[in-house]
Formats: structure tokens, sequence, C-alpha cells
């Protein structure tokens, strides 16, 4: 993660999250004012005021806190947040979590010690469907 370049000067290299992007992490102790977007995973720890738009999955840590609306493809809340969640798949709601707001989601999964105070929305793949195809009949003489 950490590596040396030459004459002593480190850098960062991020993790890869099998080429959709690098994984982003708010740490604890880390707050953050603003909207967050990504192609890749994302952890919160720390505190966000801001929402949430990510094509993978979003996890919210023990810790962590957001004040904004989340938007993903997955999500696992083990912390609190406030505001709406949005997923494509699979809400986890983990022991100890707090959700307050709406949520919507393809697969919902909610621990006995987590607590949702809002409405749940269960939305599905919706498949296109091939509209009726109107014939007319002409009688001929």
């Amino acid at each position: 993660m950490f590596t040396q370049k030459s004459k002593g000067e480190p850098y960062f290299e991020a993790p890869t999250t099998g080429g959709t992007g690098a994984a982003s992490i708010i740490a604890a102790g880390t707050s953050l004012q603003g909207d967050l977007t990504s192609q890749g995973d994302i952890r919160i720890d720390g505190v966000l005021n801001g929402n949430i738009h990510c094509s993978a999955k979003v996890v919210i840590g023990a810790n962590g806190v957001v004040k904004g609306d989340i938007n993903g493809n997955q999500a696992d809340v083990m912390g609190k947040v406030t505001g709406t969640i949005k997923v494509k798949e699979l809400l986890q709601l983990k022991g100890g979590s707090t959700v307050s707001g709406n949520i919507h989601a393809n697969k919902l999964q909610i621990e006995p010690s987590a607590n949702f105070n809002g409405q749940c929305h269960m939305t599905s793949e919706e498949k296109e469907v091939a509209s009726p195809v109107k014939t007319e009949t002409t009688k001929v003489a």
C-alpha cells in the first residue's frame, strides 16, 4: 500500500477493486463536507455531510455517520445514516445500525438490533415487456 520512491519519497498506491476503480476510504476521525461520486467501493468510518453516488458497494462502518442520501449498487450499514438509501441490489442493516430515512432496495436484510425509521420500498429489476400488437381484420366481399 505505501511504498518508497527513489530517494526516500513515499507515495500512496491505492488498491483496486476488479477494474471498476479504486476503493475509497473515509477513515475514523475524518470529517467531510460535500458529495462523493465513485466508480469503486466506498467505506465510511468517519463523518460525511453530503450525498454518496456509487456504482459499486457502499459500506458505512460501525463508527461511520452519513447525513445525506446514498445511491449505490449494494450497501452495508453498521453505523448511522440520516437520509434516503437507494440500492439496486442488496441492502444490509447490520446490528447496532441506525437509519432515519426511506430505503429503496431490491433485497433487504435487517438484523434484529438494527434501528430503522422510515418507509421501505422494495424494487425489482424491471424487464422490458413487449406491448401488445394491434391487429386489424378486413372483410373481403
